[in-house]
């Protein structure tokens, strides 16, 4: 295969099994997890490439990947199937010495240089496959071939009390680093890194092999990599990201993320013409709503039969609703159904998972969400 040189080579860490989501990422990656209908978690930072004109990305893979696998395929639904480029799975392999789960976020890039060394990058692209937010990466390029940077870090403002949730650090006013901590107890500012990293590639080659002899490493770049360029003095430089940036890692926030889409100033468009997200889903027809169904405040996709009640509800593709089955402020992912006389309220409905006639799934009164994986069947009362 002819390989050509590119300037930056994205790598997409999308193995994480995201266990605050339960039984959503029971038999699938996080990334896999159906979002706002027609849409995977992963086709958010896939799009994102796909604007900002980087053509190779290394999707770094591990837990339950199978339908992560099948569903990027070549990436022709991103338009990333480029033809000296394109998107690679790229799993953990054995070795002459053995082999291993990834066992880190440096680890899992470290393992994988000669696919970065094959395209021989100015530049690398640190992204998660797990965020929901638009952005160009190609103005944080721009930024960190102007700042001179061996590291750029994109930032953004979150309120102090939710600040030990991420890595915080500190920058003077030309946007130099000067200080970096992992999740600190008690963080002294509200700059928090949105693991959206710009390597340039021979300081990260660098970096990555010296952590890999580092046998106290637990070869994380927050915790290890980040840590270790500050203290050799490295130029690290902090890009401010000011629109929209959503880790869906609990039920309430995937819950609550996908209910603002129904808003109608909801701050995470789906509808814009620019920035469009791209997805793999396209393969249904029409979806159809039947005489005597009602319908509210929804949004439905494609491959969908509505008989019954849906309002202020998520309606992914390829759901079915029978006669008189209810659905009020719910999602329902890809291939789930209600049967006749069901009711769901407040609910993640998992994929291809069948709430039976008459059964009662939620309550709009609770606090709690009701959630049920993929491929189950709910007979009954279930909280």
């Amino acid at each position: 295969m002819h390989i050509q040189q590119k300037e930056c080579v994205a790598m997409l860490l999308a193995g994480g099994q995201g266990s605050r989501l339960g039984a959503l990422t029971r038999k699938i990656a996080k990334p896999a997890v159906a979002f706002g209908g027609k849409y995977r978690i992963i086709d958010f930072s896939l799009s994102n490439c796909t604007h900002s004109n980087i053509t190779t990305v290394g999707v770094l893979t591990q837990y339950k990947p199978l339908v992560l696998n099948s569903y990027i395929g070549t990436g022709a639904a991103w338009d990333l199937d480029d033809a000296y480029g394109g998107v690679f799975i790229l799993p953990p392999y054995a070795t002459e010495s053995g082999g291993q789960w990834y066992c880190g976020t440096a680890d899992a890039i470290f393992r994988n240089l000669d696919f970065i060394d094959n395209y021989n990058p100015e530049y690398v692209l640190i992204i998660s496959g797990d965020h929901l937010y638009k952005m160009d990466y190609s103005l944080m390029l721009d930024y960190h071939k102007k700042s001179n940077a061996d590291l750029t870090i994109s930032v953004m403002e979150v309120p102090l009390a939710e600040a030990s949730r991420f890595g915080i650090l500190s920058a003077d006013q030309t946007g130099k680093i000067n200080k970096f901590s992992e999740k600190p107890k008690n963080p002294d500012s509200n700059l928090a890194s949105m693991g959206i990293y710009i390597f340039s590639w021979p300081v990260l080659k660098e970096a990555l092999l010296a952590d890999s002899e580092n046998a106290s490493s637990e070869h994380d770049f927050g915790k290890n990599i980040i840590p270790m360029l500050l203290a050799e003095g490295k130029n690290l430089y902090a890009y401010t990201f000011c629109g929209y940036w959503q880790d869906v890692g609990t039920i309430e926030s995937y819950y609550n993320t996908n209910m603002e889409l129904l808003e109608p100033d909801s701050p995470f468009s789906i509808f814009e013409e620019d920035m469009r997200v791209f997805s793999n889903s396209n393969i249904y027809p029409p979806h159809y709503v039947g005489p005597g169904a009602v319908l509210e405040d929804c949004l439905v996709c494609n491959g969908s039969h509505i008989f019954g009640k849906a309002q202020h509800s998520i309606l992914s593709f390829d759901i079915y609703i029978e006669e008189d089955a209810q659905v009020i402020d719910s999602i329902l992912l890809p291939g789930a159904v209600v049967e006749k006389g069901a009711r769901v309220e407040r609910a993640i409905i998992g994929e291809n998972t069948v709430v039976k006639a008459g059964a009662v799934f939620g309550d709009r009164e609770s606090d709690e969400i009701a959630v049920v994986g993929d491929n189950q069947a709910i007979e009954n009362q279930c909280s």
